[in-house]
Formats: structure tokens, sequence, C-alpha cells
């Protein structure tokens, strides 16, 4: 099963996955374990690449201009989940991401998918921090054994660049999110770095980064994130989505008010 469910996820273009013991994870939201019927088992750890170059300039985040991946990892979990409960009927399986039973960097690393960044993510050698965890949690035992989690060099780009420091005080990306009436510093800040949505300051800055575009393995081999791009927003752009085609982009969740705000202000 073991050896089934990864070249599973290689057909999903999805290279990097690893299995360890449900055991060896730290169990964050346990009643997502419940409602599936699974107590103990494996998880096996997955990194979804997802980053793809702009057209032009950009003014928000990578991991937002194609359509939400949520979308996409609810879509792959119905497809792997119902392909293997038909092929194994005898265990339970369940696909997480995001809001996942358990914490997702700790077990990525754990698995040895990658090192923890100063920037607190995970950064793989073949895509650098562009990557979106998952992990595919069964009631089968699996086998696999934790690494020592280890982290970057800590050459300090990322904190050099980050408007913050990475000092705790604040975030670029969590302040493009943030509702009603941003201050006159916060207008200023998010004015300064042109981000109308997101911010992906230390990554860009990060040697791994620039490792990974220049193997040429940076760009994610996945269609749902080559599709459907959206690299550089206007107004016009927001104001025309009707709700369905809005809902299905990341930034959907803070409202089309948020965006729009956040757009007037960058003009």
């Amino acid at each position: 099963m073991r050896e089934y469910i990864i070249q599973m996820l290689k057909n999903e273009s999805i290279e990097l996955c690893c299995v360890l013991p449900l055991s060896a994870t730290r169990i964050t939201k346990p009643y997502l374990l419940e409602r599936c019927g699974i107590s103990s088992g494996s998880a096996i750890c997955f990194a979804i690449p997802y980053y793809t170059e702009p057209d032009g300039t950009s003014n928000i985040s990578a991991y937002a201009r194609a359509e939400d991946y949520h979308a996409y990892t609810r879509e792959l979990g119905e497809r792997l989940c119902s392909h293997l409960q038909q092929k194994y009927p005898q265990n339970r399986f369940a696909l997480f991401s995001d809001h996942s039973p358990i914490d997702e960097r700790h077990a990525a690393a754990s698995a040895g998918l990658g090192v923890i960044g100063r920037h607190g993510m995970l950064i793989t050698e073949r895509y650098s921090s562009y990557v979106f965890l998952g992990e595919l949690i069964t009631d089968a035992d699996l086998g696999g054994e934790p690494v020592q989690i280890t982290y970057c060099e800590g050459c300090g780009a990322c904190v050099k660049a980050c408007p913050y420091k990475l000092d705790g005080s604040g975030c670029l990306s969590a302040l493009t999110q943030k509702k009603g009436e941003l201050t006159p510093d916060e207008v200023a800040l998010m004015r300064k770095y042109g981000s109308a949505w997101g911010c992906d300051i230390c990554s860009e800055v990060c040697p791994h980064t620039a490792r990974a575009r220049k193997n040429g393995t940076l760009t994610s081999p996945i269609p749902f994130f080559n599709k459907n791009l959206i690299s550089h927003l206007t107004v016009d752009t927001v104001t025309s989505m009707d709700d369905t085609t809005f809902a299905r982009r990341a930034y959907s969740w803070r409202s089309r008010e948020t965006i729009i705000r956040n757009l007037k202000l960058m003009s």
C-alpha cells in the first residue's frame, strides 16, 4: 500500500512525499481524526508545488495567481481517497491540507521533505518554500521513521528584506488581509511594497529560491496552478468578476471590499 500511494501522488506530479507513523506527528486537532474514524496509523506527508512566473508585473502573492488551492486539494482528496477505499476496503483514508489534524510543518520536516526556514516556512530543495503542505492519513501501518528536524543555514536574507524584520511585530501579508480602515503607517507600508494581497518577499530573497529557479525546478508541474492565472489585479478586474468566479480566488474569503480597498491604495 505504501508504494502504491506514493506512486499515486507522483502520478499527480507530487514528487515530494514520505511516510510517517501517525504517532510521530503532533496531533493538534484530534476531532478531525475522530470524524474519519482514525486513531492510529500513518501519515503520508507531501508538498504541493504551486509557483508560476508572473506575466509581467505582479501585485499579489504567487499562491493567489491561480484559483484557490483549497479547491485543488479537495478534488485531490476525493479522487485519491475514493480510489484507495475501493482498493483497500478494510482501511480508512482521509486527505488534509491547511485544516489538518496534525502540525503540518512539523510533520513535513520530520518526514525529511525539507528544512524549516528562518521565515517559519518549510524550504524544499526542489521548490524552495513555494509549496502547500498536505497529508494523506490512513489507519494502515505503513512503517516509516521520523528524521531529525533541521533548519536553514540562517543567512539572514529573509530577515533583512522583511518589512517587519521577522521580529514578530507584524506581517505584510497579514496586513493586506486586514479588514476595515488602515492606519496611515499601514497604508504607507502597503504602497511602498506594492502588495495588494499577500507577500513573497522572504521567499523571493531566499537563496534556495534562486537555486531552484536556476535549476529549472521552481515552477509547478501541476496543471491546476498553470491555468486561469491572474498575476496583476486591478479594481476593474475584481469588480467585473461574478460571484462564482470571485469565490474561486484565494482573496475572496476576506471579501471583495478588502481587495478593492487594497487596489485603490495602490493607485
